[in-house]
């Protein structure tokens, strides 16, 4: 009988120890939890300046990338194609981690943003990516089935069948895997910003500790229009990270590209 109990015990005890999330798996966990969430733009009111040519960089404390305003119902889908990076822990701290995406909204029309992305984090050295999809004001929300590591290649896609219904696609190029996720909200879309952006996005209500990630480079960079046309990000308005003071990115476009 007692070995029996034993035996039980032990069998718990190893139940317990398979169902429990890895460390590194409930860190993730607990991040969602806690809140992970992007945010719509929050502009500083700084002097513009010219250090990308003729148009002028504006800046904010947690978007760089490139942004466009125009008329309500204006975009209908964005998307473009980056390299994974390796990134590296926010100056002064043992962690940082930063998200690139592409999204519809969020800027001039802030009540509602239509996004999906990775996020790349790293703490006390290790790394971990996360693909996820949203639809603010409603927190972020993990991709299952898609690993991914750095040096992959990523295309991720955002489309609004209408102002409160849509779809995020992240694919891996590399590994040939694609995630699909059909979304709705009551947040109702305008339609009028488009945006590539590598963001320094909230945890519970604070930002993370900004990532040191090198580049990030978003190719073959398009938006969609309700007529069907596309524009890629050169008219669109650049936007830096400036923190206490400091301007932590610096943003360059293309035709077809934005460079963080």
């Amino acid at each position: 009988m007692v070995y029996a109990l034993a035996l039980l015990g032990n069998l718990l005890l190893a139940s317990a120890a398979l169902s429990a999330p890895s460390g590194r798996l409930a860190a993730r966990l607990e991040r969602r939890r806690e809140g992970r969430q992007s945010q719509p733009i929050n502009r500083l009111e700084l002097p513009a300046t010219n250090s990308t040519g003729t148009r002028n960089v504006e800046y904010s404390s947690n978007w760089a990338g490139a942004v466009y305003d125009s008329a309500a119902g204006t975009y209908k889908a964005v998307t473009a194609t980056f390299v994974v990076p390796t990134p590296k822990a926010a100056s002064g701290s043992s962690s940082g981690a930063a998200s690139a995406w592409v999204g519809i909204d969020g800027d001039t029309c802030g009540n509602a943003i239509l996004q999906t992305g990775v996020d790349f984090t790293v703490t006390n050295g290790a790394v971990s990516y996360d693909a996820w999809y949203e639809w603010y004001p409603d927190y972020a929300y993990d991709f299952s089935g898609i690993p991914i590591a750095a040096g992959n290649s990523i295309t991720i896609t955002v489309t609004a069948s209408s102002t409160k219904a849509g779809t995020a696609v992240i694919k891996n190029n590399t590994t040939g895997k694609t995630v699909t996720k059909s979304l709705t909200s009551t947040a109702a879309l305008c339609e009028q910003n488009a945006e590539w952006i590598v963001e320094d996005f909230e945890e519970g209500s604070s930002l993370v500790p900004f990532a040191n990630f090198g580049t990030v480079t978003f190719t073959n960079a398009l938006a969609t229009t309700s007529s069907g046309s596309t524009v890629g990000p050169k008219g669109a308005t650049p936007i830096d990270i400036q923190q206490n003071g400091k301007t932590l990115t610096s943003v360059s476009t293309t035709s077809t590209s934005v460079t963080v």
